[in-house]
């Protein structure tokens, strides 16, 4: 019997989660916070949870990941709770899925085709598309094996003596390859089309701000929090995936820019790794970075742990000078826990906020943090004879002015904080204003 694929018109598809424990994982992280995940990931698709199981993995075998008799036992499981789906929270091999498939007669999906299912389906802009369908690709490449009966079907070759021709199977895979290097094109014109917009925005020198943070701690509750937008966040995984630049005012009306990125997860495939890398493109040329961490969840550490991986394998360094870390849902905390938290980022060597997105509490010391980061470079000195308002203006617009006086004459002394970029505009701009370090 073939397995049944998903039907998303489906009111309610039954599904039963299984968290494969293997003792040697070595993350930190408890057995049911890998499942209760898991069980995130199949909320996330709109199927329906009928059991939830945690099954210990001594040893891998090599055609079905469990052992005959855990084969058997998951396969009664699903029966009883007439599931149409199995989700297995790890890496299945195409033969291991399709194994599996056979025995349970369920549609199976593993680790990283619930991640692709998720991202194909909350992906909306362009880029956002092209880098799904160039991963899922990507993944079912590796799975024509178990896709289709007819695979193994031959064309026939040209010509009267011609050979036994392609298989149907090797002339999937073509098709794939020939689809695979034309969205690289796409993603390439894209990319550069985009990089084009963010120097663009380096050309009038605004400071910019990027959130990361695991997949669920709130960033886009507190990207709405200190933007007043309107981005979609729910209490789900991946709620949201494509960058979104907004303006953030700081504490003196000085603007910037503030980019919420796609959140970050735990073993991630690596077909999305590529996906992720161009998504977090804005991490590497923020000047602060905000590390979004739940602080109400007990794998708090764990998670924060898993964002630091990740970042090294999209080999985005990050420098710790321009870094803060946002201890964010601390109203989900109780009194005492929540007085030790607050004690510990006062203690904290890394710079460290306790907020709540929804609550706002904390929010004005994160931006007042947040202007401290921005304005590092040391004050200089403008003055502005009279009839130079454009110059005064534009530094009120890119710069925070310090100090401000008026003098007879009718000119403006200005003490005024800007980032080397707008100071070599300023320079370049209003030559007639003097300047002094």
């Amino acid at each position: 019997m073939s397995s049944k694929p998903i039907d998303r018109a489906a009111p309610v598809q039954g599904v039963v989660v299984i968290h494969p424990e293997r003792g040697d994982r070595g993350s930190g992280r408890s057995a049911e916070a890998r499942l209760e995940e898991a069980v995130g990931l199949a909320l996330a698709l709109d199927l329906e949870v009928r059991d939830a199981i945690i099954a210990p993995l001594r040893k891998v075998t090599p055609a079905t990941l469990f052992g005959k008799g855990k084969v058997e036992e998951i396969g009664e499981l699903c029966e009883a709770h007439d599931a149409a789906v199995a989700v297995v929270d790890d890496a299945l091999t195409p033969v291991q899925q399709r194994n599996l498939e056979k025995a349970w007669q369920v549609k199976v999906m593993d680790r990283t085709g619930m991640i692709l299912e998720i991202f194909a389906r909350r992906a909306r802009t362009r880029e956002g598309r092209l880098q799904v369908e160039l991963a899922r690709l990507s993944y079912e490449r590796s799975r024509l094996v178990r896709t289709w009966t007819h695979l193994e079907r031959q064309r026939g070759g040209f010509g009267v003596m011609g050979g036994p021709g392609e298989t149907q199977i090797e002339t999937d895979r073509r098709l794939i390859a020939e689809k695979i290097a034309k969205l690289k094109r796409d993603l390439l014109e894209v990319r550069r089309t985009r990089n084009l917009q963010r120097a663009a925005r380096q050309r009038a020198p605004v400071p910019s701000v990027a959130l990361v943070g695991y997949t669920n701690a709130g960033k886009s509750t507190l990207f709405n929090r200190l933007t007043q937008s309107a981005v979609v966040a729910q209490d789900m995984l991946f709620a949201t995936l494509d960058p979104t630049l907004r303006t953030l005012n700081l504490p003196d009306g000085r603007p910037c820019i503030l980019s919420d990125t796609v959140g970050f997860i735990s073993d991630l495939p690596h077909e999305l790794v590529e996906a992720f890398r161009a998504t977090l493109e804005e991490v590497r040329e923020a000047d602060v970075i905000l590390h979004v961490r739940d602080l109400s969840n007990p794998d708090s550490d764990a998670q924060a742990a898993d964002v630091r991986e990740v970042l090294s394998r999209l080999e985005v360094e990050i420098d710790e000078r321009r870094l803060i870390e946002v201890w964010n849902k601390i109203d989900l905390l109780d009194p005492d826990t929540k007085d030790e938290v607050l004690g510990d980022a006062r203690r904290g060597g890394v710079p460290a906020i306790p907020v709540s997105a929804v609550t706002g509490e904390g929010i004005s010391d994160l931006l007042t943090a947040i202007s401290g980061l921005v304005d590092e470079a040391p004050p200089v000195s403008v003055h502005a004879p009279a009839g130079e308002g454009a110059a005064i203006a534009w530094l009120y617009r890119h710069g925070r002015v310090m100090q401000r006086e008026d003098d007879d004459a009718g000119g403006v002394h200005l003490a005024v904080r800007l980032s080397p970029q707008a100071l070599g505009q300023f320079e370049q701009l209003f030559p007639h204003a003097g300047l002094t370090s």
